[in-house]
């Protein structure tokens, strides 16, 4: 048998050591707390990491790890729920390859293999390794980007809700700082749902409007001359001093516009 087998049937052998070896030396250099089935998940996959590299320089094939991807994607997904930080995960990589070479290199010590043949070993077990590192933090990006979508997606269906108090008549509360998203999702799903109500009066309401500039309140009123055209009537409420003067940087004139102080003063100008 060639030292470079021996190297293959030594890592598929002891797997399980070798793992718990890594595993245990990463978690003890940098003195992480980690819950013990994170533990345990780590081992198992590099079990896998082991046979999977001693099958790869045994047959001497280069093909790609689809439960290290998949063992990836899970740390990335680990980060982005509790919007932690990647870097939490980073940053045990370098310790982990440290390791890694360490053992590999006693294991090809022992198995006298030639510096040509540990120099391929370690080539193939640093590609796993940034497979791995790669993996993780272009998944953290794609799976950030699209948990913030969603997040924005739900402040906007928060900021903005449509709510009945009378028959033909509801209130729009505008809740919060409005931004670009938020504009665009009262213009393409708000805007859409009241016309199917077919009511006779919105009371758009800015008591809870926190931040507002020019072109947001230019949007704004673009909005709510397109619910007259539909031929519903605009009564806007609770309109304070910064937002007036928002209006009339924007150039914006109200004077069309019922304006009332609070909702209540609306209903009764209604009825």
């Amino acid at each position: 048998m060639t030292p470079i087998l021996k190297v293959s049937d030594y890592l598929i052998a002891h797997a399980n050591a070798l793992a718990l070896e890594i595993v245990e030396g990463v978690i003890q250099g940098m003195e992480l707390k980690i819950p013990e089935t994170e533990k345990n998940q780590a081992i198992t996959m590099y079990i896998g990491f082991m046979v999977f590299l001693g099958e790869s320089i045994g047959r001497n094939e280069e093909k790609i790890p689809l439960f290290l991807i998949e063992w990836s994607k899970k740390n990335a997904i680990s980060q982005v729920i509790p919007q932690g930080k990647i870097s939490e995960i980073v940053v045990r990589y370098p310790p982990t390859r440290v390791i890694f070479t360490d053992v590999i290199t006693r294991i090809s010590l022992e198995c006298g293999v030639t510096l040509q043949e540990h120099a391929f070993v370690i080539k193939r077990m640093n590609a796993m390794l940034d497979l791995s590192l790669n993996e993780t933090v272009c998944g953290f990006e794609r799976l950030s980007e699209q948990y913030k979508e969603e997040t924005q997606r739900e402040l906007a269906h928060l900021s903005a809700p449509i709510v009945p108090v009378k028959e033909g008549i509801v209130i729009l509360p505008l809740i919060g700082d409005i931004d670009h998203f938020k504009a665009k999702h009262i213009m393409e799903q708000v805007v859409p749902k009241i016309a199917e109500m077919r009511v006779n009066y919105v009371i758009v309401n800015f008591t809870a409007i926190l931040t507002i500039d020019k072109e947001i309140a230019l949007y704004l009123h673009q909005i709510g001359h397109m619910i007259n055209l539909i031929g519903i009537q605009v009564i806007a409420t609770g309109i304070g001093p910064d937002i007036a003067k928002t209006a009339v940087k924007a150039g914006i004139s109200l004077a069309n516009i019922p304006t009332f102080a609070n909702v209540q003063k609306a209903l009764e100008y209604i009825e």
